[in-house]
């Protein structure tokens, strides 16, 4: 996901280049992220992605995982998390 500051230099790259590869190789970015972002500036909607309406398989383990990545300075795999929750 694109920080807004980013989104701006991808919509700022396009105007000065004028195509959507150009901009890209500017942003070191792909060309569908500029193809994607150009049209949705342009018809005014958000620059970011809207709240989560579904939830995740995770949400309901979520405070055992924060607490084994803590604890671990977050050198703890999936692999080694999956037995736990």
């Amino acid at each position: 996901m694109k920080t807004t500051r980013e989104s701006i230099g991808i919509i700022d790259a396009f105007r000065q280049m004028g195509s959507y590869r150009a901009a890209a190789r500017l942003c070191g970015t792909t060309d569908k992220t500029v193809k994607r972002a150009v049209p949705r500036r342009q018809a005014g909607g958000p620059s970011v992605r809207g709240p989560r309406l579904t939830s995740r398989n995770t949400d309901a383990v979520m405070s055992i995982i924060w607490e084994r990545v803590r604890g671990t300075d977050g050198r703890i795999s999936a692999k080694r998390l999956l037995p736990l929750v």
